[in-house]
């Protein structure tokens, strides 16, 4: 039975399970917050740059965040904020991070929240030293990422493709063997979350779901709501998915109706 942990989101994003709770992103209000299975909500981080998009994953246990505007990968301690890599560019949508402690990072290739019409986008590697390089092109909207335990292969969500695409991780963050890793007909996928079987939880915004495919594409569960699904994310007994309503880019804004849950399923395969 699927259960409502938080409601009042303004517009969720980039959920993460850490250190025994949710963190996600709350882009529409500038921060990023933690709850806890019972619903207790702490605000971590509140940003003072445009938040459409931004995006985060711990790096050596602290958050490593993205901010698109800027271009910058940013780490937050307690100290405060620091900057760890320069990206060159913008368009930013979303990091993994690696357990070598390296960053993948990509981008749609263009502005969408500005308009900007399609163009193809990239995967970038920042290296433990902050250093940038692109390892992979003509990513279709590049959207959730994900790593398997052993490092070796990266799963991406091309969004305007209708796929996701595995790579095989290069002992120096390079990738290489690009191939479909599973067609998804008419499915959209946007944020994703590997489970301990190797199967991969797909959030969908246009059809309203979660669905759980394997390797190939084969359909093993799916989950519908009654909002559009952005992101998911496991802890080891808890699929966690961030859904709200969605009217296009000109029902985005400030004074949006907060329509944003965080929702919990019960699952028998926990994280990866």
């Amino acid at each position: 039975m699927t259960a409502l942990v938080l409601d009042g989101v303004a517009f969720g994003e980039s959920p993460r399970w850490h250190d025994g709770r949710l963190w996600f992103a709350d882009w529409l209000a500038h921060e990023i917050v933690a709850v806890s299975p019972s619903a207790e909500r702490e605000v971590v981080f509140r940003a003072d740059f445009p938040t459409m998009p931004m995006c985060f994953d711990f790096l050596d246990g602290q958050p490593v965040i993205v901010s698109s505007s800027d271009g910058l990968l940013l780490r937050l301690s307690e100290s405060g904020l620091t900057t760890h890599a320069d990206l060159g560019g913008t368009g930013f949508n979303e990091i993994v991070a690696t357990r070598a402690g390296g960053c993948y990072v990509n981008g749609g290739g263009f502005d969408l929240m500005a308009g900007e019409p399609y163009r193809p986008g990239a995967i970038l590697f920042v290296n433990p030293a902050g250093e940038v390089r692109r390892v992979a092109e003509d990513i279709a909207f590049g959207n959730g990422m994900a790593l398997t335990p052993d490092g070796s292969t990266l799963i991406v969500a091309e969004s305007y493709a209708n796929r996701l695409t595995a790579f095989s991780v290069l002992p120096d963050g390079g990738l290489t063997d690009r191939r479909v890793w599973a067609d998804l007909g008419e499915g959209v996928p946007d944020g994703i979350a590997l489970d301990a079987s190797g199967a991969v939880w797909v959030s969908d915004v246009p059809h309203r779901s979660c669905t759980r495919v394997r390797e190939g594409g084969e359909v093993l569960e799916k989950l519908t709501f009654d909002r559009g699904c952005f992101a998911c994310a496991l802890s080891d007994d808890t699929l966690y998915v961030v859904v709200q309503e969605w009217r296009g880019l000109d029902g985005v804004g400030e004074a949006a109706e907060r329509t944003g849950q965080i929702l919990a399923h019960p699952v028998s395969v926990g994280r990866a």
